[in-house]
């Protein structure tokens, strides 16, 4: 099957996202509450109906952007969430976006890639932020039962995955995980390694 961007469409007509609980996620709004610098540049990727950027805009961060390849998605936002402004909206493909970032939040979008898509995905973040940004955020820490998405995995495999583009700051089971995915989410708070190139 090929996930392309009509696949995602079908997705959001038929409201088939079991992974979207309709609010930002407790470890990510806990995340969010204590950063204190409100002039971040903040991107979410794969942002669907973009529950963490409106919370984030409501906490004064006025440094925000969203990118999905769904058209269904962005309008779902905007329907929602009026005030956000046009110009902090991507409506593109993730893998050809170019501006950097001091902070990407990760919210299920890894987890909607195929497998195959993963090292490409590890690269594309780090090119996308900014000297030491950070990609924080969520990661499942299991195995699905059906073919995804959502495509799960093991800390050991995304260690292997992000270790030689990022340093761990936190990479560990989800303490604050809601009920539903209680032991099954890792917290990532990782930061770009700088390459020296001779």
């Amino acid at each position: 099957m090929e996930f392309d961007k009509s696949y995602w469409e079908k997705l959001f007509i038929e409201k088939d996202m079991p992974w979207d609980i309709g609010y930002v996620s407790t470890p990510i709004k806990e995340y969010i509450d204590q950063l204190t610098d409100k002039e971040l540049k903040i991107l979410i990727p794969g942002c669907g109906n973009g529950y963490e950027a409106e919370y984030l805009f409501s906490k004064g961060f006025k440094n925000v952007y969203i990118l999905d390849w769904s058209d269904i998605a962005i309008n779902n936002f905007l329907t929602r969430f009026p005030q956000f402004p046009q110009s902090n909206i991507f409506n593109q493909d993730f893998f050809i976006h170019t501006p950097q970032y001091d902070l990407i939040i990760e919210q299920t979008f890894f987890c909607a890639l195929h497998p195959s898509m993963r090292e490409q995905y590890v690269k594309k973040m780090h090119e996308l932020l900014l000297h030491e940004g950070k990609l924080a955020g969520l990661l499942f820490n299991r195995q699905f039962s059906k073919e995804g998405p959502p495509f799960g995995g093991t800390k050991e495999e995304y260690r292997e995955l992000f270790e030689s583009y990022f340093h761990f700051k936190h990479f560990d089971e989800c303490y604050n995980s809601i009920p539903p995915r209680a032991g099954n989410e890792l917290f990532i708070n990782f930061t770009k390694k700088k390459f020296d190139f001779i």
